[in-house]
């Protein structure tokens, strides 16, 4: 029989948690696992089509998600009265053409064995003429580390070379391992992302900005950003006001041309390199031109976020939000497949059917409880995670609700289906007091937190919870845990492997019948718990000091007078 858990009992422990008042909800609740499997059944059964946005497959994802909600009895979630969040989506397919002249030599470079370029406008061609080439290094602003690569200088109208990652400082107690107080030692942070180094050149007023693909430090063949960004791409029409995520022309380029660019430009890459992992480095102009050109064919696809709410009890805080978030969106079908229609279709059960059943049935717990939480809560359901995190985006970008009074984001990207487990795995670890949280409701389970195993794959970055913390909204997302009870050892890591292997974005992500639900039901009672936490205390989540996201919940320090 599975535990079931006090609401009562779990507002009134844990140590990092405030006092909550007599009014506060009271009953006991059990997360039904019955439940869940309906909803993941129905959502990657073949009526919906692999959830595809923009496709007859969303319509029937929206029907479905707002009958469900509308059942619950829950509040539409858009202050328009609607479900619904339009999310204007676009298919762009980019074809560049780029060149430089370093020395007074002209060099063509070639599309895509050289270079990968794009634009993220919307015009039919976006181009760059002469724009001067400056190497930035690691193309970092980062307080907290007192790292800015940058130095104030103008870099507006001019086309940026920046390194892939964060900048590897060295332990100075251990030379051979990289500084764990520096950029998150050998875990990439934010400030070593692809799409944060685009983001910092668009803020700079910077024309372009190209990343030096490098095979060791990415992680992966140059062949991977080929593939990748070398053909048509997904992304947000540009709406008048937005923050740009990227420069006028955007891209990659091969380790092996960047050399011969740097070279033709009288300039030593390595030792630059070597230079950018110095605080005192500052831009150097390469001496060198950069011309481009992207020729943008697109298509417009409008989408859409589902969005519910539960009203607060507290009129002082019922202003303030909580969110649960899971994307509902998947691959739609591939005809190019063999075999029959069912063969085609990339059902995405575990990824992410089960995370859309885990926040209906939130949902429907919140419902159920005698007195709704102070704050509010709202049950957000993201379009285009798999195109680029696109819903969490535009809703960061356009939020229903203040940034400034969103207090916690948990986010449900697939469930554990494989069992119950000792220990719970929290992707993000360390980087703010909601861990508190979690792990006070873990030891409740009888459970503990670990920090992710794989901290190296970057999983924080790569789902919709990554949007909520850039314009600073503290966030939790869990990864189920490997320490599973009545198994073998070696189980986490065979059947976590096998699923990676063979149905992982594959059309065989399907329901299977040897799935255990035991687990599943286990971390969604603790994200409940930990979102009525959230919902009921007087203190809030905060970033902790180090935290990349940190500046973006602080008000920036006011200006300082001058002196008469």
């Amino acid at each position: 029989m599975k535990k079931m858990f006090s609401l009562a009992f779990a507002l009134s422990t844990g140590a990092a948690t405030a006092a909550v008042p007599a009014a506060a909800p009271a009953a006991e609740h059990r997360i039904d696992a019955a439940h869940l499997l309906r909803h993941i059944k129905a959502l990657s059964s073949d009526e919906f089509e692999g959830r595809a946005p923009a496709t007859r497959g969303e319509t029937v994802t929206l029907a479905y998600l707002q009958d469900e909600l509308k059942k619950l009895g829950l509040a539409p979630g858009n202050p328009d009265g609607s479900y619904l969040q339009k999310v204007p989506l676009v298919y762009v397919q980019p074809t560049p053409a780029l060149s430089y002249i370093a020395a007074g030599k002209p060099v063509p470079l070639n599309f895509p064995a050289d270079y990968v370029a794009w634009s993220p406008r919307t015009e039919r061609k976006v181009t760059l003429a002469n724009s001067e080439l400056v190497f930035v290094g690691y193309g970092v602003q980062a307080p907290e580390y007192k790292w800015d690569d940058y130095k104030g200088m103008d870099l507006r109208g001019k086309t940026l070379v920046m390194l892939i990652n964060d900048p590897p400082l060295p332990d100075p107690k251990r030379p051979s391992r990289l500084d764990p107080a520096q950029f998150s030692g050998a875990v990439t942070s934010y400030y070593g992302r692809w799409s944060y180094k685009y983001e910092t050149a668009a803020r700079l007023g910077a024309a372009g900005a190209l990343i030096v693909h490098e095979t060791r430090q990415a992680g992966y063949p140059y062949d991977v950003v080929r593939n990748s960004w070398g053909r048509g791409s997904y992304g947000l029409k540009h709406v008048k006001g937005d923050a740009p995520g990227a420069p006028s022309v955007a891209g990659w380029l091969q380790l092996d041309r960047a050399r011969e660019l740097f070279r033709a430009a009288g300039q030593d890459f390595d030792a630059l390199k070597k230079a950018a992992l110095s605080r005192d480095f500052k831009p150097v102009p390469l001496g060198a031109t950069v011309t481009a050109s992207v020729a943008n064919a697109w298509n417009e696809m409008p989408s859409h976020n589902v969005v519910a709410k539960i009203d607060g009890s507290d009129p002082k805080l019922k202003d303030e939000v909580v969110i649960y978030s899971a994307h509902w969106d998947h691959f739609g079908i591939d005809e190019s497949l063999p075999g029959p229609r069912t063969r085609q279709i990339f059902h995405g059960a575990q990824d992410n059917a089960s995370g859309v059943a885990a926040v209906l049935e939130l949902a429907r717990a919140f419902k159920a409880l005698p007195q709704a939480p102070r704050r509010s809560v709202l049950f957000l359901l993201t379009t285009g995670e798999e195109r680029g995190l696109l819903g969490a985006q535009y809703y960061a970008q356009h939020p229903l609700y203040p940034a400034a009074r969103t207090v916690l984001n948990i986010n449900v990207d697939g469930l554990n289906l494989w069992g119950r487990t000792r220990d719970l795995e929290l992707t993000g670890y360390g980087k703010s007091t909601a861990d508190e949280l979690v792990a006070a409701v873990a030891k409740a389970q009888g459970r503990v937190v670990r920090p992710e195993g794989n901290p190296e794959m970057g999983a924080f970055y790569r789902s919709d919870q990554l949007e909520f913390a850039k314009i600073g909204v503290p966030t939790v997302y869990t990864h189920g845990g490997r320490d599973f009870i009545g198994k073998p050892p070696g189980y986490a890591a065979a059947t976590l492997d096998a699923y990676t292997a063979h149905d992982y974005h594959k059309v065989t992500d399907v329901v299977q019948p040897g799935w255990d639900l035991g687990g599943a039901v286990q971390d969604v009672e603790l994200l409940f718990q930990v979102g009525l936490r959230a919902a009921q205390d007087a203190a809030t989540p905060q970033w902790k000091p180090g935290a990349e996201f940190r500046a973006a919940r602080e008000p920036a320090p006011a200006p300082a007078l001058a002196k008469p």
